[in-house]
């Protein structure tokens, strides 16, 4: 009988290691497949899904300090910051990095994101 429960036990330890292990091998992998900078940071966010909400408002006044038109560029990249967590770099351009924020088109078939 005691047998019987060290065997079970060594059962459900072993289970748990497995999957302790995948569970820290696809967050691994998952990371090393983000672009890195130097400092080991996605690139200016711009990894999708890489930024938290709180971050959106910095990266959306860099991101549109080159129109005249800030106000709605503040407001859509805002808001399609918060739906895809990333911004591409620079003042324009850059959007293949940020697939998201490149492909939410307004009803006329347009880009949303600035």
């Amino acid at each position: 009988m005691a047998m019987s429960r060290n065997l079970t036990l060594l059962f459900y330890v072993t289970l748990l290691l497995i999957v302790l292990t995948t569970n820290q091998a696809e967050s691994l992998s998952s990371q090393l497949s983000q672009p890195q900078s130097q400092s080991g940071h996605s690139m200016y966010g711009a990894t999708q899904g890489s930024l938290n909400p709180q971050a959106c408002g910095p990266r959306c006044t860099m991101r549109c300090s080159a129109t005249a038109y800030k106000k709605p560029c503040l407001f859509f990249c805002n808001k399609c910051c918060a739906k895809c967590l990333c911004v591409p770099p620079g003042t324009f351009g850059n959007k293949q990095l940020c697939p998201c924020y490149n492909n939410w088109k307004t009803k006329r078939g347009g880009p949303k994101c600035p």
